[in-house]
């Protein structure tokens, strides 16, 4: 599987990223044993790029994570978490589930943190969680509502842990472009990971990845599929779109890109899968995977080639 470096970084990463909130029970439960035989899958065809966070399945995607990946040689792969939510007993629990989208007991809750004390306390205990004595890359995760604060708090504290060489590399982790362009003109950070804005089918945040190759910051282009539209070879009324119901001017764009692909011999999850990565900015797709299978259609995916010709009927 190939590998691009991340902006100024010596981190390699494969071009296929593991993302890990499936294996935090994203909207369906996954054992313990099928979030382990997933992992050892994607190692076993060759990914070296996995992502995590707390906020995934209340640290649950952590732990799992880190239990499948000890034994396997650390230098050998690329390790992300994030920061911004810290993971705390829910003094209102109900038994009931999370609020969150995962399927899993409301014990614990989400409070956000900013702060520079926050992000260290943050990174220290998801390292306590994955079983790790390091993470590579560090993302500050959604401060849509806090921007002033990450950039005069948050940065200054992964700026210093990247100094220590407690990390390696430190970005921001956003679902809209507008305000991760404001962290790379205004800070030193080495990557941005923009979920669901540099797809097939929303392509918005061109003017940040364009941003990002100029001045040699590294993207890693998550949720290519925008949470289930893109992730079937004809999309359905009922898929879901950015995690809700799908407009129907955005079904229609999907459905005529669904056409192209098929009277081309290939299918909408492929080219889905394989445009972020034609922007030379972007470093890896990351996607959510929970089953083996899906690891494999991933790999495969990933290598079917798609001519530039068809590229070009794509737009």
């Amino acid at each position: 599987m190939g590998r691009r470096t991340i902006g100024p970084t010596r981190l390699a990463v494969t071009e296929l990223g593991f993302g890990a909130s499936g294996i935090g029970n994203l909207g369906v439960a996954v054992s313990d044993d099928l979030a382990a035989e997933t992992v050892r899958a994607a190692w076993d065809i060759g990914i070296r790029h996995f992502d995590t966070a707390p906020h995934y399945g209340l640290g649950l995607s952590e732990r799992r994570l880190g239990a499948a990946l000890a034994g396997l040689p650390r230098r050998e792969f690329v390790l992300s978490t994030k920061v911004g939510r810290l993971i705390r007993p829910n003094p209102s629990a109900t038994g009931a589930g999370d609020a969150g989208g995962f399927s899993v007991p409301d014990d614990f809750t989400r409070v956000w943190d900013f702060s520079a004390d926050g992000v260290r306390r943050s990174l220290a205990e998801s390292l306590e969680r994955l079983g790790m004595d390091r993470i590579d890359i560090v993302y500050l995760h959604d401060p849509d509502d806090a921007i002033d604060q990450a950039i005069a708090e948050a940065i200054p504290a992964l700026v210093a842990l990247r100094d220590e060489r407690v990390v390696s590399a430190i970005g921001v982790g956003m679902n809209q472009w507008n305000a991760p362009l404001r962290f790379v003109r205004e800070t030193d950070i080495d990557v941005v990971m923009l979920a669901g804005r540099w797809t097939l089918l929303d392509r918005s945040g061109e003017p940040l990845l364009n941003e990002c190759l100029e001045r040699g910051v590294g993207v890693v282009a998550a949720a290519p599929f925008n949470s289930g539209i893109l992730a079937r070879r004809w999309p359905s009324g009922d898929a879901s779109y950015d995690y809700g119901s799908v407009p129907r001017g955005v079904l229609d764009r999907a459905r005529a890109l669904a056409s192209v692909c098929e009277s081309a011999g290939t299918t909408l999850p492929t080219a889905a899968l394989q445009y972020p990565l034609r922007h030379p900015a972007a470093a890896s797709v990351v996607v959510g995977l929970r089953t083996p299978e899906e690891v494999t259609l991933a790999s495969a995916s990933l290598a079917q080639p798609i001519s530039d010709e068809v590229w070009q009927r794509l737009g």
